[in-house]
């Protein structure tokens, strides 16, 4: 099952919980409104006509109540569920940062000098660099137990939360499964199905707060009351139990679901984790050192129930089998190796020894409407190409990432300068890096960039920026990305005011020289993209609905690479053979904007899952149209791709072979 396969499945999976969730209103409406007719029954409170009739106490029961009274019942408790549950998705609404911080989190800092912490940032950043995707934040929950999880509705939100067991206890290896484990769930959609899942159970759970509370409140006033109101407090106590019992009956059922749900997709994160790193004992060793563990991987945090399917193993007690949110460790394992003897490793302190430090709404001005022809430039000839790769098993990559891949990362951030990477992790300074690697070859070009940015900072805060920016400016053009890549996870704790600033400079800086390069929008579209998201998208449209929005965003890619106008349209020939469409033909470059393509990509987002392969495959088929793959290409690609929430990993086949 490949990324987009995924992507269908969790979007269906969340259908399938929302009808689940409407048949759980509908039994909890059930039985509210037969035991609140139970209630008013036996109370001797319904209507004197229901006890003269010769009838049964089940047929007095279900009379007890008339259509409209039934009605406002059951109005009252679906409207407690979907407010319990909007109130609960608003509280979320950060992403991964909010689940982080409930579970006490603390979020690791780049500058770290804790050894654990190093070890698990660069892990991290590997991870991520390999994947093509930008370094999520990381939290660290000070608990001995062996654990982790990803939160958040997307990549741009996401985060990953480790315990400090888990860096302590395991080998280098065994951290890149945990994490190859997590990456996992960030791609195929698990964690939006997840986050959705926190939502929906609250909904339920709150009628059985209500009811504890009900049974608090009236304990207190009992307390202070008159005889007189006796007989109003035992009222109250049967609504409280009453609905303390719907409630957590509700949430038990609610559980089942969830645990369902949760187990099938462990065992689909443990293989793709196990592909990520091609090595099994990675993250079967891990999960071996789990069962040996006497802290298990059980976490001791009042919230953790209400998470338990979001993490590595199994993170709450339950008592029956059949409510856990994770498979057996030992058949887990098993499928991971299948010749496992059934024994668990001790486990040990980690060597840390052996861990290398470096291992391991858009504001353009007018300039960014202007045609395609002025903001073309040579880029894209000047730098290494290779001969075409298999456009298929770039898809295939598609949050799939090679372990060639994966060393690849390794060694970038071997190449990336101390001062460079720990520029990268501090807020103030990541702003200095992104601005180093827009500026211009050319003396005056670069000057009058500079100049611009005189406009948007003072002399001091931009006199500290100036060293960081000239470090960036010299960096090897294929670390272009992983530079990016890096500063995103701090350039995200900037304040909103702090981003707007840097933003602001970011513009200045490029249209400094009065025209935008596809490099610099390449750049600024990750950037803009992934500190800034867009409300989540909506996966409901086809490419068919599409065809300007593809007609646009396929024009761009057949003149980013073409010589001539010949060749152009050799590129545009080639991609529209794999799209439905019978009238596409080549825009005039005057006819293409940049600010058009962002519009393009902000719908092309809204494409369910398996619409999206056939619109990659066409960009892959347009750069590649001359059989070579250049550097500014892949960046180009990788940018409109990051655009539709698509990460393609590094293209290996576009480095120069020094850098491979």
């Amino acid at each position: 099952m490949n990324f987009f396969e995924h992507q269908d499945r969790a979007r269906r999976k969340t259908k399938q919980l929302i009808a689940l969730l409407a048949l759980a209103v509908l039994a909890l409406v059930s039985i509210t409104t037969f035991a609140a007719a139970a209630l008013v029954y036996f109370s001797g409170n319904a209507s004197p006509w229901i006890y003269e009739q010769p009838h049964s106490t089940w047929n007095g029961v279900l009379h007890a109540f008339s259509v409209q009274t039934f009605f406002w019942i059951a109005l009252a408790v679906t409207s407690v569920v979907f407010l319990g549950s909007f109130f609960r998705f608003m509280q979320l609404g950060s992403g991964g940062r909010a689940i982080a911080e409930a579970m006490g989190g603390r979020l690791l800092l780049g500058t770290s000098q804790d050894q654990d912490e190093r070890k698990i940032l660069n892990v991290v950043e590997e991870m991520a660099i390999a994947s093509g995707t930008p370094v999520p934040p990381v939290y660290l929950l000070e608990d001995d137990a062996i654990n982790a999880f990803a939160a958040g509705y997307r990549a741009q939100d996401a985060v990953i939360g480790i315990t400090r067991g888990c860096i302590q206890q395991l080998s280098r290896d065994e951290l890149q499964g945990v994490v190859a484990h997590e990456f996992s769930h960030i791609f195929h959609g698990d964690m939006r199905l997840n986050m959705r899942l926190v939502a929906l159970l609250y909904g339920i759970l709150v009628i059985g707060l209500i009811g504890d509370f009900l049974l608090r409140a009236n304990r207190r006033t009992s307390l202070v009351s008159s005889s007189r109101n006796k007989s109003s407090g035992g009222f109250i106590v049967l609504i409280g139990l009453g609905l303390l019992i719907i409630g957590y009956t509700g949430t038990f059922f609610g559980n089942l679901i969830k645990a369902a749900v949760s187990r099938q997709r462990e065992f689909l994160a443990d293989a793709s984790a196990v592909q990520f790193t091609r090595n099994p004992e990675g993250i079967a060793g891990a999960l071996k050192k789990i069962g040996a563990s006497t802290a298990g991987s059980r976490l001791h945090n009042d919230n953790a129930a209400e998470f338990s399917h979001m993490y590595f193993s199994q993170g709450v007690k339950h008592l029956l089998a059949f409510m856990a949110t994770h498979p057996p460790l030992g058949e887990r394992i098993k499928r991971i190796l299948p010749r496992w003897d059934g024994k668990f490793e001790s486990t040990h302190a980690a060597n840390n020894d052996s861990d290398q430090t470096n291992k391991g709404s858009k504001t353009f001005t007018d300039s960014d409407s202007s045609p395609i022809a002025s903001i073309y430039s040579n880029e894209f000839h000047n730098d290494q190409t290779t001969l075409h790769p298999s456009i298929d098993n770039n898809l295939a990559q598609i949050a799939q990432p090679t372990h060639e891949q994966l060393a690849y990362a390794q060694d970038c951030l071997t190449h990336i300068t101390p001062a460079l990477k720990k520029a990268c992790q501090e807020p103030f300074s990541a702003r200095g890096v992104v601005f180093g690697l827009l500026l211009d070859q050319l003396p005056q070009t670069r000057t009058d960039q500079l100049s611009a940015l005189t406009e948007q900072f003072d002399a001091d805060e931009l006199g500290s920026l100036l060293p960081i920016i000239n470090i960036s400016a010299a960096a090897e053009v294929h670390l272009r990305l992983p530079l990016v890549e890096l500063s995103i996870a701090a350039l995200k704790q900037l304040s909103a005011a702090q981003q707007q600033n840097f933003l602001s400079g970011l513009n200045r800086l490029i249209q400094a020289d009065e025209k935008v390069s596809l490099m610099e929008w390449a750049i600024h579209r990750i950037v803009l993209h992934n500190i800034c998201p867009a409300p989540l998208p909506l996966s409901k449209y086809s490419l068919q609905q599409m065809h300007e929005e593809c007609q646009l965003l396929i024009s761009l890619m057949a003149y980013t690479g073409a010589t001539n106008q010949a060749n152009a349209e050799m590129a545009f020939a080639l991609a529209s053979r794999v799209l439905p469409f019978k009238q596409f033909t080549l825009l005039a470059r005057s006819a293409i904007k940049l600010d058009a393509v962002d519009a393009a990509l902000t719908r092309l987002n809204q494409l369910q899952p398996l619409q999206k392969p056939q619109l990659l495959k066409a960009m892959n088929l347009c750069v590649m149209q001359d059989g070579k793959l250049h550097i500014a290409e892949a960046e180009l690609l990788r940018a409109l791709a990051d655009g539709i929430d698509c990460p393609i990993p590094p293209q290996l086949q576009a480095l120069p072979i020094q850098s491979r």
